[in-house]
Order: C-alpha cells, then structure tokens, then sequence
C-alpha cells in the first residue's frame, strides 16, 4: 500500500527536531569523550530519529518520542531526584517535542500521510500520551517538593546577653554591629512573628547619591548600616557624606561634605558605616561644655526639609565623636550634635592622614570601607587594597589613634608583626602586606581587639610570600588593645589561593559550655566555616579538623597539604557532573562539558593554567555582611550563599602588557587581574552557562539557623526570587545569593534585604518560616538595625541603593519601618 506525501507541517516540525538531536547527539559524544553521561548522545539519536521520522509522516514518529520522554523521565529522576529545577532543565525541551507531537496539527498530517486515523488514545499516541502525563505529574510532584530543605527549630534562652551590650541603651545602635562585640543582635521586642505583618513604612528618605558626581568610579555600592545614638540617626553615603537624621521623623538635622581630593575610588566607591566615641556624655543632644550651638537651618540640595549646615560650624573641641574614614584616605572627626569637624582631632583640622608613612602612595587605591573600631580609648582603624592589580600595592597596617587628640598610639603591621612601635617619619610600612578590609570587633575586658585578616596580592599565586604573610594570611588575629602586640591569631585558611579572605566582622558572645559561662568568638568564612573559638586564646570550642586538600600547582608554588574544617560547616558538597544545571537540555550540556574541561578536585582546587572551579567562589559562602547571633539562645542566624567560580592563571611575559583585558582602563581606573609584578595575571569569573545562567544548579541562597553550643544546622531553607534578575518579573523562589548580613532581636524576629531580588524580609528565628517582606526601591545590598523611636515604637531601618557589581538597581533611599500607632 502506497502512503500519501508527508504534509508540509510534518517537515517543518521534523527537521528541526531532527537537526536539535543531531546537534545533542555530537555534544553529546564530546562529554563522552571527556569521561561524561552518555546519555545525550543516546538521547540526541532518539531525538533525531523522531524527527526524521515525523518528517517522512511515520507513525513510528509517536513511539519514538514516547521513548525520548520516558527515558529521559527515568534518567532525570536517577539523577535529580524530585527537584523541580534540575528536572525541568533535563526535561523541558523533550517533553515541548512530544506534546507537539500530540498537536491536532501533526496527528491529523500523520494520519493523512499514513492514510490511517491517529489518535493520541491509541498505539504509539496512548504511549507518548502516557509517558508525557508522567512527566507533567513528576515534574508537579517535584514543585511542591524541596530535597535541600532542613525543618527544624532553635532553642528558647538558655543564656544572657554579653556583658558590653549592657553599655549600650536598649533603644540604640552605637557601633556596625551594634556593639562593637558585632553580634547583629537588638534586645528590642515590640515586633514579634505575631505582629511583625503589621509593619509599615514610616518615613521614606533619600540621600540624593543617585545623582552622581565627578570622579565617581564605575561600582558604587549603598551597604551602610546607620548609627542609633540619643534621637539622631547617623550614616555615610557612597560619596562619603555624613548626614544626620532625626530618628523618629526622618527630618535632616545636618549634613557634612567632606570634599573628597582627587579620584574618589579606584576600584569601588562605598562605605559600610561610622564609627562613635561616647565621650562623657549620654547623646548628641547633650552638648558638651564648649560645644558650639546648632546652627541655623538652610536649605538641602536633596530635601525640602530644613537642614543644619555642618560645613562651616567651627568647633574647638569634642567630647563625643563620630569618625569617619573617607576615600580619599582620612580619619575625620565629627561633633554628633552639629556635624561640626573635631579642631582637637588630628593635625589641627580635625582629621588623621592615613597615608602617611604608607608605601606606593596612589590616590583612591587605598582607604577604609568599614567603619573603625573603637574600644579601650583608641580608634582602630584597617584599609583596603586593590584585589589583583600588582604586587606592589598598600600596606595592610592596622593602626590605632588616641580617640581624643588622634595621635598614632600603635600600628601592627602583618608583614612586619613584631614592630608596634609608631613608625617616625621617613619609613614605610610594608607593602602589600595581609590587610583587615572588613570590620573588626573588640573586647575591653579581655583588652583585646580582633582583625579579620585578607590576602597578600596577587591572591592566586603565592610562591613570593613571607614566612609573616604565611603566618598571617586569611587569619583572625588577637591583638593586645593597650600596645597592638599579637595574642594570638588563628588562620583559616592556610596559604590562601582562592581569595578567601576572613571577610566579616567577628561576633563575640558568651557561651554556657558544660555549665560555665565562656566568652566565644564566632567567625564565618568565605569558605562557608563558621569557626567557634574561645575569644581569650583562640582555641576552637567546636571542634575543628585539618582534612587533606588537593595538591599540584605551577612549578614555584605549593598547596598547603591540610586545610581547617569546623565541626559547624556550611561546606557545599562536592559539586558533580549531575549537579550542572541550565535553562535547557543544551546550555546543561554545555556546563557539563565545562565541567570536565576545567580542573576541579573539590573545595582547595589549586589554580591552573587550565582554569580551575573554584567552589564556593571567592563570592563567598559568607561575606562582609556576617552572620546574627542571639546571646540569649545562643545560636546563629545566618545565610549561605553558593556560587561557583572559575579562576585561569595567563602567564605573563613582562609588565608592560595587558593579558586579560582587552584595552586599558579608562582614566585612572586600574587594570584589575592583571597582577604585574607577579608571573601569572588571572582570569576570574562566575562559573556560567552560554545564556549567562549558573552552571550549578539551585539553590544558591539561603537562610539558616545554627546552634552554637552543639554546631547543629537546625533549619536551612532557599531564600529569594529571581523577580529582578530576569526579563518578566517572574516570583519562582529558587534561593538567590545575597550581599549584606541579617539581624535578630529578643522579640524572636530575623531581618534580611541583601538578597538579589528586592525585598525586606522578616523571619521566625525558632524555625526560619518567612513572616513578612516589604517590597524595596533598588537592591537592598545592607545590613539593616532597629531601634526605638522618640514615640516608643520600634523601628527597622534599611538602606536600598544597590549595589554595581551585582547589577542591582542603583538608590538612594533610606526606609523605617513601624507598627502602626
């Protein structure tokens, strides 16, 4: 029996499929080759022969797409389990081939060229029909269904708040972390689970940043947590103005220019907070003796409401102060009650030059994004460097300044330890030693402050280093507050290629361990370690094990043969070629052929010329934003991140050329990875599919919730939309990284806004259930902090002005939220 010509609709739907599965199949034998799956290649010539077969009106068409979906069905449950995104990504394109192939268009075409009746409920229809409903009930199934997902819940109080929160008022927020103990955590508790629902703005300002202004480099990032002292709120901008608000109203008391000299940043231009000296006085509304009066109002450049100008207001002396490091590389001291500049501080204009006896002096590749410390009558202040441009960068001195007159006290130097003695004039101190860029914590008791410590540039190769920077490197390190000599230091990570930096402010808290009240220090790291030390020796109080590390580097080079695991972990397990994700079936191919072509023998990875994964990222598991600990329950709240990177070494053969940028910066902006002076510059970049998606597959964000005494994660769930990182506003929860720390108050509730989608967020501390979310202006790359109103109510504050380097809308808004009256 002759059958009639394939109709037109039959060749335009085969051929393209037959030429996808052509294209799979010969992917597919490249990953095999490369010692992957061989299921693509199967898959692709299923695939092809369908659409050949469709293509020539072949009913055999319908039994082979029934077989491409149910074997496709099978190898992605094997591999996936119920996890919606790894299965739609396995699933999507070849479950659309067969409900085309289930289209009145193509049954009707293949019944006229079969010269037969087909139908969906009949032979190779009933089979492709069944096999498509299994997959549709699977991939359903697998919606409401989290495999990553830990349910739990904390413990009640079972301790009491440390010691140094009690110099603190309740109401106020006086240091970063609040204290300068930097646990996150406010004894407020007016909002509860039960009624943080009811939150609402209550007054909305803007900083005017969004407008820009000369000299601004291309990242500018809002990560400010603001002050609480007395009735003011205080904070700086990314162009490093100080304004003053009122707390309870949000009205502009003053606000202070500190007229930025030259570049104002060469890499990233931000800063996270102030620091504040409480003098002898309670508040910036008590003046102190000598003081000068507020001065008269005059209108804002970026509000209708009356202002005090701080430029101008001449004082001749502070009692309490706030200080603030510039970008332009200054310690300036401020009067809180009128923005007025200290006269008493520094060289006579109130400021400390924080280039002085500092080596490779280059305006806008060194100063202090993070808010000192200050603590035992000294302002202790650290610096950032440039990642990756040369070796011949800043030093990483950490200096400490009398809070009163600003004489240089002491100064330790990573690279120069045993000198801490103030350098006299004419010397230098040692450049591109270990530097602390994030902020530093402090105990008066104990008389000690604590430095998380950084890399020695270049940050992936490491056979220059001294046997100081070896020591130092990614560590936390004790120092005496009285004369700056080490106490102690515990590293983190020994002979750090990976750039993982100890990125956070470490928080302190009392522990009860087996009845006695010890004082702990508790430290997370980009490596997804949170360390539990005893904070007076640095000796772990959770047990800590060196587990073996992957070896080979370039010749010169070595990898450490250990590396330091705490009992209480946020280590992503070993990524797999399963694990590999994409938006289809072809862009996960693709990372899985990336996969295999990179080097990659699980966290420490060593860098190579081949490119390494380098998982988690330098991104980190943990940032600057930290964690919250709760001193009453004694645990933590805190929100991993998971991101994988890929780090190639270019060899350089001078210093002159550029190896991994294409043209030269623009004006005075650096040549970032180049790393002259070093043999190898670097290629750095997230680990991505060809359509710009992350080859592993999600969650890559959470929230979760750990106990301190025992190192129990006690619940663990994806956090964040991917809303604002797609083309349509689409609110699938697939867990999203997030940039800037939570915190936690005694009235059990957790906030959070640093997630890539912008929301505020409010959780249960018990069990992690999110309670509430507000949405938000621009990305919310903060640490938000709470506290009490001149009105009795409880207040959250958060900055949205996102942040460059993620792509998150820019801002410029600062936003209380309340309970209604």
């Amino acid at each position: 029996m002759t059958t009639a010509k394939p109709p037109l609709v039959l060749k335009l739907a085969g051929y393209p499929v037959a030429l996808l599965g052509i294209v799979l199949a010969l992917a597919g034998l490249w990953l095999a080759v490369l010692g992957g799956s061989w299921f693509y290649v199967a898959c692709g010539i299923v695939m092809a022969g369908t659409g050949a077969m469709l293509a020539r009106g072949e009913r055999a068409a319908l039994w082979g797409a029934a077989l491409l979906v149910g074997g496709t069905l099978l190898w992605s449950l094997w591999e996936a389990g119920l996890d919606w995104w790894p299965l739609a990504a396995r699933g999507d394109v070849v479950v659309l081939v067969g409900l085309l192939l289930l289209t009145p268009w193509i049954t009707r075409a293949l019944g006229r060229a079969a010269g037969a009746q087909v139908s969906p409920l009949r032979g190779g229809g009933l089979a492709l029909s069944l096999t498509v409903l299994a997959a549709l009930g699977v991939a359903a199934a697998s919606w409401f269904t989290d495999p990553h997902r830990i349910d739990g819940s904390l413990p009640e109080i079972r301790g009491a708040s440390s010691p140094s929160a009690a110099a603190v008022p309740p109401g106020e927020w006086h240091a970063y972390g609040r204290t300068e103990a930097g646990q996150r955590w406010s004894p407020l508790a007016q909002i509860t689970p039960d009624n943080v629902s009811r939150l609402e703005v209550a007054w909305h300002y803007h900083t005017g940043d969004l407008r820009g202004r000369a000299g601004d480099p291309k990242e500018t990032t809002f990560e400010v947590t603001p002050l609480k002292i007395g009735d003011r709120l205080y904070f700086c901008t990314p162009h490093q103005d100080v304004v003053a608000l009122d707390a309870t109203t949000g009205r502009e008391a003053w606000r202070y220019d500190p007229r930025i000299r030259g570049h104002l940043a060469l890499q990233h231009l931000t800063c996270r907070g102030l620091a504040y000296f409480p003098g002898g006085r309670t508040g910036p509304n008590a003046a102190a003796p000598g003081s000068p009066r507020q001065v008269a109002a005059a209108p804002s450049p970026v509000s209708d409401m009356p202002v005090a100008a701080a430029d101008g207001a001449q004082a001749t002396s502070c009692d309490a102060k706030l200080l603030m490091p510039t970008a332009d590389g200054r310690l300036i001291a401020l009067d809180p009650a009128t923005g007025a500049v200290c006269r008493d501080f520094g060289d006579g204009t109130g400021q400390v030059n924080l280039w002085a006896n500092m080596p490779n002096v280059d305006p806008g590749a060194y100063y202090s994004t993070s808010p000192p410390v200050v603590a035992g009558g000294l302002v202790i202040v650290g610096g950032t460097v440039l990642d990756n441009v040369s070796t011949h960068e800043q030093s990483g001195v950490i200096r400490a300044f009398d809070i009163r007159t600003g004489a240089l006290v002491w100064n330790w130097d990573s690279g120069n330890p045993d000198q801490t003695a103030p350098l006299p004039a004419g010397e230098h101190y040692t450049p591109n030693s270990p530097n602390s860029w994030t902020t530093m914590a402090a105990d008066e008791t104990l008389g000690l402050v604590y430095v998380p410590l950084g890399n020695q540039p270049p940050d992936q190769w490491g056979a220059n280093r001294s046997p100081a920077v070896e020591r130092f490197s990614s560590s936390i390190v004790a120092l005496d507050l009285a004369t700056g000599r080490v106490r102690w230091r515990f590293q983190t990570v020994h002979h750090d290629l990976w750039d993982y930096d100890v990125p956070a402010q470490p928080s302190l808290v009392d522990l009860t361990v087996n009845g006695q009240r010890v004082p702990a220090l508790v430290q997370p790291t980009k490596q997804g370690e949170l360390f539990v030390l005893d904070r007076r020796t640095g000796e772990p109080l959770l047990p800590v094990r060196e587990v073996p590390a992957p070896q080979g580097t370039l010749r010169g080079d070595h990898a450490a043969p250990t590396q330091p695991v705490s009992a209480l972990s946020f280590e992503p397990p070993r990524l797999r070629e399963r694990d590999m994700w994409g938006a289809t079936l072809f862009d996960q191919l693709a990372c899985r052929i990336q996969f295999h072509r990179l080097r990659y023998e699980g966290r420490f990875t060593p860098p190579s010329l081949q490119g390494s994964i380098v998982y988690p990222g330098n991104f980190g598991v943990f940032n600057w934003g930290g964690v919250a600990v709760d001193p009453q329950r004694q645990v933590a709240f805190t929100t991993p991140a998971y991101l994988a990177f890929v780090s190639r070494l270019v060899p350089r053969a001078n210093d002159h050329d550029l190896y991994v940028n294409d043209t030269p910066p623009e004006g005075a902006l650096p040549a970032l990875n180049e790393n002259f002076g070093a043999p190898y510059a670097v290629e750095l970049k997230p680990f991505l599919s060809p359509i710009a998606l992350p080859c592993q597959a999600p969650p890559w964000g959470y929230v979760a919730g750990a106990d301190l005494l025992t190192g129990r994660i006690a619940w663990m769930h994806r956090n964040g939309t991917v809303r604002d990182l797609t083309p349509l506003p689409l609110p699938f929860r697939m867990g999203v990284p997030d940039l800037g720390g939570p915190i936690v108050t005694a009235g059990g509730v957790a906030f959070l806004s640093g997630t890539l989608d912008y929301y505020l967020r409010a959780y249960d501390v018990a069990t992690g259930r999110e309670i509430w979310m507000a949405r938000l202006p621009a990305g919310g790359q903060a640490t938000p902090m709470t506290y009490q109103g001149a009105d009795g109510r409880q207040y959250v504050l958060v900055a949205a002005g996102g942040h460059g380097s993620l792509g998150t809308d820019a801002g410029d808004s600062i936003i209380a939220y309340a309970l209604p009256r």
